[in-house]
């Protein structure tokens, strides 16, 4: 029984430690649009690259940004007010990977 519990323990761990992903909420109250990317935590900085897409599919914003080590989220937020209507893509690039997610402003 116990072999079963640390069995199940484990997996259960190793399918949330590696879930990245990338979410944005829009808080019309404050004019924002914040996106947060929540990755594995690690042991040491690494650098990310966010990138905003507007509409028009151009690159409107690219930042490259470092995570601390132990951490296991970042953020970024631009305001509404300016930005071109339609369906925008915030982009995460980590290790080559890319993590996408759309809104609609």
């Amino acid at each position: 029984m116990k072999k079963i519990f640390l069995l199940n323990t484990i997996l259960i761990f190793k399918l949330f430690a590696s879930n990245n992903s990338v979410d944005c909420i829009i808080l019309e109250d404050e004019d924002s649009i914040v996106c947060k990317y929540i990755h594995t935590r690690v042991s040491y900085d690494h650098n990310i690259s966010v990138k905003w897409i507007d509409p028009n599919k151009n690159i409107s914003r690219q930042r490259d940004m470092t995570i601390p080590a132990f951490h296991g989220s970042i953020y970024d937020y631009r305001y509404i007010k300016g930005r071109m209507q339609g369906v925008w893509t915030f982009e995460v690039i980590d290790n080559n990977t890319s993590y996408k997610t759309n809104f609609k402003l």
